[in-house]
């Protein structure tokens, strides 16, 4: 099973000491000192000045620009933060989730910060949720393009989530979906 961003988020913190001979503390004073304020800026200059990898330089900055907290502590605020931004998707939300995961029983629903994962050993789906519709994101490589299945325009996961079907009601999360659903999971795992 794929590592959480919780998982991950604390491993970081957890070693940062024994790998840098800086704790998390001492890293965010360094990184104030610095004055950098962009994101990008920052994850920068710790890959260039400090030898960061990418993934390590991206989880510092971000506990850096989050008060110093973590960012994945609890999986809980990061699904509650994206539903409660748009309530009126709750209860739909919920359904085509727990139809994903009764569907796929060895899927594991992993809340990011700007999404939701649904992984098996790799990501096969991942949901938006916006202001007028879910967006349903899956790895369907060089699937056409047709009515009710488009190009992906999701935040957050990787390039490889191609196609999404965009839910505003119930029904929307039909038999099509499913199989379209059956496809990308098939494809990635």
């Amino acid at each position: 099973m794929a590592k959480t961003s919780q998982e991950i988020e604390k491993e970081f913190i957890d070693t940062l000491k024994d790998t840098t001979n800086n704790s998390l503390s001492e890293w965010i004073s360094i990184i104030k000192k610095s004055e950098i304020v962009k994101r990008n800026d920052i994850i920068k200059w710790l890959k260039e000045k400090h030898k960061f990898g990418h993934m390590n330089a991206s989880l510092l900055t971000g506990i850096y620009l989050n008060g110093g907290k973590p960012v994945y502590a609890s999986s809980d605020n990061l699904l509650e933060d994206q539903i409660s931004k748009y309530e009126s998707f709750r209860e739909l939300f919920e359904s085509v989730s727990s139809q994903i995961l009764e569907h796929f029983p060895d899927t594991q629903m992993i809340p990011k910060k700007t999404y939701i994962s649904y992984t098996a050993k790799r990501e096969f789906a991942a949901i938006n949720i916006k202001s007028k519709e879910i967006r349903l994101g899956m790895d369907l490589g060089d699937k056409p393009f047709t009515d009710g299945l488009e190009k992906a325009k999701l935040t957050g996961p990787m390039p490889r989530i191609s196609h999404m079907v965009m839910l505003r009601e119930e029904n929307d999360f039909n038999s099509k979906t499913l199989t379209w659903l059956e496809e990308s999971y098939k494809r990635v795992n």
